[in-house]
C-alpha cells in the first residue's frame, strides 16, 4: 500500500529530507524534473527526440518544476516552448533559479542554432495571449505546470478562462496529450471536490507520495493515469507521516496471492470453507451470484443456506460444486428466525459466513434472524445488502476473533448510521473511518472508488473498477469474492483486513477486464466472476 499525504505532510517530508539528510530543495526539484522526463519519455515510446512540447508554467514551485523539466527534455532532443504566466523577476527561491537557468539557455546563441532542437522561453501576463497560444498549438505534448499542491483557493478569472479553453480544446482534439506535474492545475491537493475549473490531464506525474486529490473522486477523475515518482525522500519519512490514508497497489494483491498459493498438499479444508446465507423466493439469483463468486475465489468449499422456496432455483443455477440447503421461511418466502439453529449447525466447520444477498429484510422474523446470527457468530462474517438493512441502524461491535465485514453502498450506509442527510458523506474517507472505529468493524464503502476502513482508522482507496460495475448483481458478486478471500485468510491464518483489500482490488481488476472484453454497456455481474481467472493471472504474472 502506498501512503497518501496531505500538502502539509508533504512539506514536512521535504523539510526533513533537507534537514536530516542534507538533500537541498533545489536538488529535489531537479530530481522531480528528471523523474517526470523519464515517465514522459516512456509514454512516448522511450524517446522524446524530435517531439515538441508546449510547457505552461506558473510563478510558484510547480512552474519551477516545469522550467527544469523543459531544460531536461531539451537536452534529450525535444523542442520546448515554455510560457511563464508572469515575470521571472516575480518568481522565488528554487523556481527563480530554474527560470534564470532556462533564460540563459534560451538566450545562448548555440541553443537555437539551425538544425538543432529549439528551446524558447516567453513571459506572458495577458490571459488572452495565452488562450491564443493554446488555440494555435501544434506541439505533441502540453505540460501543465501552472499550479502545484499549494493551491488552496479558486484561481482567478483570467486563469479560469485559460484552463477552460485548454479543456475545451482538448475535448475536440485527440492530440497532443496533456500531462500535469504533481496535480492537475486548479485542484486543491487535499480535497476530493474540485474548486472550480481545472485541467483534465491524460497523465499526472506526482512526486514522493500521492495526494488526496490524486486518488479520491471526483478530483481524481481529472488526473488521467497516475504515476508516483520517487525524487529522493527516504521511505522512513513517508512511513512516519501521520496520514492513515493509503492507495492499494498491485503488489498488495500479489502478496496475498503468494500467501495463499496452491501447494502440493492443498485440500478443501486447508483452502477454507464458506457458508453463504442468502436468497429468498423472489431473489434466488442474488444467492447464486454470491456463492458462485465465492467458489471462483480459490476457496475450498462453499455451501448455500437459503429459504426452502428458493432452494430448487438456487440449486439449478449454482455451480455444481456448491451444496444447497433449505431453511424455514417466512410467509413472504424469506429465511425466518426459526432457521437459526440449522444455520448454526451448518456453520460449525465453516471459516466464514456471508449473509444478506437477496435475503429480504421486510419481515421482522428475518431481521431477528440476521441479528442473532451476527451476535452469535464464531467466525468472520461478511454482511451485505439486506443483511445490512436488517441491522440498520447499526449498533453492533466487531471483535478480533470473529471480525465483522460490512459492505454498504451510499444508501445502505446512511441507513446504518441512521441519518438521511448526505452531508455526512461529503468526506467519504472521514465517514468510513469514523464508522469503522466506532463499531470496530471492517467497512467496505462502495462507490465510485471503493474505500476500505479498518477499526484502527486506516482507510485504503481501491483504484481498480469502473462504472460498468454499477449494475444489478455486482454487489452480490463482490460480497462473494470477499467471502472467499476471508475464508481462505481464516483457514491460513492471514490478516483479514489485508485479505479484504486484496479481494476488492482483484474484484475491480476483474471488472476492468470484463469492461475491456464486453464493454461497460454490455458487461454483467457474472462476467466479473468469470474474469477472475484472468485477473489472477495478470496480477500474478
Amino acid at each position: 500500500m502506498r501512503k497518501v499525504v496531505t500538502t502539509e505532510e508533504m512539506r514536512e517530508i521535504d523539510r526533513l529530507t533537507t534537514e536530516r539528510y542534507g538533500i537541498p530543495s533545489i536538488l529535489l526539484m531537479e530530481n522531480a524534473a528528471h523523474a517526470a522526463a523519464r515517465v514522459i519519455a516512456e509514454k512516448l515510446g522511450g524517446n522524446v527526440k524530435g517531439k515538441s512540447f508546449l510547457i505552461l508554467c506558473g510563478k510558484g514551485n510547480n512552474g519551477g518544476d516545469g522550467a527544469a523539466l523543459a531544460r531536461i527534455l531539451w537536452t534529450l532532443g525535444a523542442n520546448c516552448f515554455v510560457y511563464l504566466f508572469g515575470k521571472i523577476k516575480d518568481t522565488k527561491s528554487d523556481a527563480k533559479i530554474n527560470f534564470e537557468i532556462l533564460k540563459k539557455f534560451y538566450e545562448s546563441e548555440e541553443t537555437n542554432a539551425p538544425n538543432e532542437n529549439c528551446l524558447l522561453l516567453y513571459e506572458i501576463e495577458n490571459s488572452s495571449d495565452l488562450m491564443r497560444i493554446i488555440s494555435e498549438n501544434r506541439q505533441d505534448v502540453i505540460i501543465d505546470a501552472f499550479f502545484g499542491t499549494g493551491l488552496s483557493r479558486k484561481i482567478d478569472n483570467d486563469l479560469q478562462k485559460v484552463i477552460e479553453k485548454l479543456k475545451n480544446w482538448k475535448k475536440w482534439r485527440r492530440l497532443p496529450i496533456l500531462i500535469s506535474v504533481d496535480i492537475p492545475s486548479g485542484l486543491n491537493a487535499d480535497l476530493a471536490e474540485p474548486l472550480g475549473e481545472n485541467v483534465r490531464a491524460d497523465l499526472t506525474v506526482t512526486f514522493t507520495a500521492p495526494k488526496p486529490a490524486n486518488v479520491l473522486p471526483p478530483a481524481s477523475n481529472f488526473g488521467g493515469e497516475l504515476v508516483v515518482a520517487n525524487i529522493g525522500s527516504p521511505r522512513e519519512l513517508i512511513d512516519a507521516s501521520p496520514s492513515q490514508l493509503f492507495l492499494a497497489e498491485k503488489e498488495d494483491a500479489q502478496k496475498w496471492l503468494e500467501q495463499t498459493k496452491f501447494t502440493t498438499d492443498s485440500h478443501k479444508s486447508a483452502r477454507g470453507r464458506a457458508l453463504v446465507v442468502a436468497g429468498s423466493k423472489a431473489m434466488a439469483g442474488a444467492a447464486v451470484l454470491c456463492a458462485n463468486a465465492a467458489m471462483r475465489s480459490g476457496i475450498g468449499l462453499v455451501r448455500v443456506a437459503t429459504s426452502e422456496s428458493a432452494q430448487a432455483a438456487v440449486s439449478a443455477h449454482a455451480l455444481p460444486e456448491i451444496m444447497v440447503a433449505g431453511l424455514p421461511e417466512t410467509v413472504g418466502g424469506a429465511i425466518s428466525e426459526k432457521a437459526l439453529e440449522k444455520v448454526e449447525e451448518l456453520s460449525e466447520k465453516m471459516n466464514v459466513i456471508a449473509v444478506g444477498s437477496g435475503l429480504s429484510s421486510d419481515d421482522e422474523s428475518t431481521r431477528r434472524f440476521v441479528r442473532a446470527l451476527v451476535e452469535k457468530r464464531k467466525t468472520p462474517i461478511v454482511i451485505d445488502a439486506d443483511g445490512l438493512n436488517a441491522l440498520a441502524p447499526f449498533d453492533l461491535k466487531g471483535s478480533v476473533d470473529a471480525p465483522i465485514i460490512v459492505t454498504p453502498h451510499v444508501g445502505e450506509f446512511l441507513k446504518l448510521v441512521g441519518i438521511s442527510d448526505k452531508d455526512i458523506i461529503k468526506d467519504r474517507v472521514k465517514a468510513a473511518r469514523n464508522f469503522a472505529e466506532k463499531h470496530n468493524v471492517i467497512l467496505v464503502f462502495k462507490g465510485e472508488r471503493n474505500l476500505i476502513a479498518a477499526p484502527d482508522g486506516t482507510v485504503v482507496v481501491i483504484p481498480t473498477g469502473n462504472s460498468g460495475l454499477g449494475k444489478a448483481g455486482s454487489g452480490d458478486t463482490l460480497a462473494g469474492i470477499i467471502t472467499g478471500f476471508v475464508g481462505q485468510a481464516a483457514a491460513m491464518k492471514i490478516d483479514v483486513y489485508e485479505s479484504v483489500v486484496a479481494a476488492v482490488y482483484i474484484a475491480g481488476a476483474a471488472g476492468d477486464i470484463a469492461a475491456e472484453k464486453f464493454g461497460k454497456r454490455a458487461m454483467l455481474a457474472s462476467d466479473v466472476r468469470d474474469c477472475l481467472a484472468a485477473a489472477f493471472d495478470s496480477i500474478e504474472n
